[in-house]
């Protein structure tokens, strides 16, 4: 039997997504409301990794992120890598880094945080980056990787 091999099509302009764990692929597509995106996407899951085991990718044709969602990314796949591609080349390597604070991005899992009853921002000074805590600026509860809830 002859080995077959399947190729995605290459994309001009847009951003690739590699070594996202393939057990939050899905949470990654769901975060970034990429059902929402009229344009070309391919993902693909559980591919070969030799770091990860197991690994996801999509792909976003004329898709570019700001560092907000750059920042989601490395909340539940800090392991991600983005390649951002003009006229089939990559141009930019990145590695997606967990900031030292989070605002705006992560709800508190307390019902009884001020964050959840007014008015008021979510702010959360990072506590660890290899297992994702979050410490929570006005109530003090922490957020594991587990937890967290992208706003």
């Amino acid at each position: 039997m002859k080995d077959k091999q399947l190729s995605v099509s290459a994309i001009r302009e847009g951003t690739v997504i590699d070594h996202i764990p393939a057990s939050v692929l899905f949470k990654v597509v769901s975060i970034l409301n990429l059902d929402k995106l009229d344009t070309m996407i391919t993902i693909g899951n559980s591919l070969g990794s030799k770091k990860l085991g197991k690994k996801g990718i999509i792909k976003l044709s004329e898709v570019f992120f700001q560092d907000n969602d750059i920042n989601k990314i490395a909340l539940v796949a800090p392991s991600a890598k983005l390649n951002i591609i003009r006229n089939y080349e990559v141009v930019e390597k990145r590695v997606v880094a967990i900031p030292d604070v989070i605002v705006d991005i992560v709800k508190c899992v307390n019902p009884k945080c001020i964050t959840n009853n007014e008015e008021v921002s979510t702010k959360f000074d990072v506590v660890s980056k290899s297992e994702v805590k979050l410490k929570c600026h006005y109530c003090e509860k922490i957020t594991n990787q587990d937890n967290i809830e992208i706003i």
